[in-house]
């Protein structure tokens, strides 16, 4: 039996890495990289401790692993500025305490059946968390002032999952799973009505069929149930986190599902029809019974409508010499919501954010000596950013280099290079309501809000090994 062991500790703070409002960029009263509220900000921090067991017996193998995570979090935003209070400004501190126990185990082995190659497998996983607290505060300056909503949570889910692998033909072959997962949610909140328990389960099965392969060519057909889940304070919510700035009181919601159907398809084929060039192209397509989309305004994502995403994904895969390796893969999708979402001017079938196109390309070199290197290009394509997609974001398009060095047995080097072009171009935009300290009292405008990415940045890195 081989065991390991992983202890990890992480601390990070930051400033400001909130969107800033196109109108403040281009009347000067802040840079792409400035931020209206300087405040804004957060630290975390994270320890973990895991253990991984394998055992290898006479048709197979064990695997199991338990994992223990404690962490906190501290998150400063302001979306809105002066929107909601003209005098102390819309901040607010999102905060969490969590303690996350988990593990799995795992068995797959061998056998025939029905005197047919076939490989099984077997598992179990579990995860429990417990926050105390997890909250939303109002704030100034980067310090709490009120409670808005504050809960206890204590979450567990487990997932019973089942494979088997079946070679029917030379030709052609089978792979049936069966995934079972049940979540269970216990919220008491500093909101009353928000407070309550819920559970749910999910069957998930799925059929892959692959036939080949045929002059190094294999197809293949793909099926099957998924889901996500959403935050367990939405599960039993029936009032909002925040109160409406109208009224002073919390509006009447209906309750998240906790765990949200999906559906996908896939049909593509997998082929080396050059000697070292790897081909890979795949169409698709997915249904979700609702969409998890950003809300600008309270900074918080919440369900939406039911949607069919499709799209098609080509990979290649090409060794022009040995140690050298190049990579180019680009996708098209288009999602849309299966109705309309809501009698507003701009209400429509669009997915804001649903990226259409991506597409990247690399060219990496590793001859298992002491030098490597690696550059990459990727694009991401325009968003619509409301739903009838009447604004939309620009792409954005960004390269990356890495150099490294082995320089003992024990001790390796490398330098990245993000953004290397240094390109004036954005991480993601939203498009949403808001006010500047210096417009008129009272008046909300919809702007693009940009969060930049990072300006040309080097990382130098090393690795001991002991």
């Amino acid at each position: 039996t081989r065991h390991s062991f992983t202890a990890m500790l992480y601390s990070a703070r930051w400033d400001s890495t909130d969107q800033v409002p196109q109108r403040a960029v281009d009347s000067g009263e802040t840079d792409r990289y400035g931020a209206i509220d300087p405040s804004d900000g957060g630290h975390s921090q994270r320890s973990s401790l895991s253990w991984q067991a394998t055992r290898v017996v006479n048709d197979g193998e064990w695997q199991a692993g338990l994992y223990a995570i404690h962490s906190r979090l501290s998150l400063f935003s302001n979306f809105t500025y002066f929107l909601d209070d003209e005098a102390n400004g819309d901040q607010f501190q999102q905060a969490e305490k969590r303690l996350v126990l988990g593990g799995q185990v795992q068995r797959t082995w061998t056998t025939p059946l029905a005197g047919l190659d076939s490989r099984h497998s077997l598992g179990l996983q579990w995860r429990h968390d417990r926050l105390d607290p997890v909250g939303l505060y109002t704030a100034v300056g980067g310090e709490r002032r009120d409670v808005i909503q504050q809960s206890r949570v204590r979450q567990t889910s487990v997932g019973l999952h089942g494979q088997s692998e079946t070679r029917w033909l030379p030709w052609m072959r089978s792979v049936a799973g069966l995934r079972i997962d049940r979540v269970s949610v216990d919220v008491d909140s500093s909101v009353a009505d928000n407070s309550g328990t819920r559970s749910d389960v999910a069957p998930s099965p799925k059929l892959s069929l692959v036939f080949g392969p045929w002059a190094k060519t294999e197809l293949f057909a793909n099926t099957g149930w998924g889901f996500h889940s959403n935050d367990a304070r939405g599960m039993t919510s029936r009032l909002t986190a925040k109160p409406n700035p109208d009224t002073g009181s919390r509006d009447a919601i209906g309750r998240a599902d906790p765990l949200v159907r999906t559906r996908g398809h896939e049909l593509g084929l997998r082929s080396e029809w050059l000697p070292g060039w790897h081909t890979n192209i795949a169409l698709w397509q997915l249904k979700l019974d609702s969409e998890l989309v950003f809300v600008g305004d309270a900074g918080e994502t919440e369900a939406s409508g039911a949607s069919r995403r499709r799209g098609i994904e080509i990979g290649q895969h090409w060794q022009p010499a040995p140690g050298w390796w190049v990579d180019a893969d680009v996708a098209w999708s288009k999602a849309r919501f299966r109705h309309d979402q809501g009698d507003a001017p701009n209400a429509g079938r669009r997915v804001p954010g649903a990226v259409e196109r991506v597409a990247s390309i690399g060219l990496s070199f590793d001859d298992k000596g002491p030098w490597t290197a690696q550059f990459q290009l990727r694009h991401f394509g325009p968003r619509d950013l409301i739903e009838d997609g009447s604004v939309r974001s620009k792409g954005t398009t960004l390269a990356y280099a890495r150099l490294g060095r082995q320089l003992t047995p024990a001790v390796r080097v490398w330098v990245d290079v993000f953004n290397l072009f240094n390109r004036k171009v954005s991480d993601i935009d939203y498009f949403y309501e808001s006010r500047l300290a210096s417009e008129p009292s009272g008046q909300a405008t919809a702007d693009l809000h940009s969060h930049p990415a990072e300006p040309r940045t080097v990382r130098l890195s090393m690795a001991v090994a002991f």
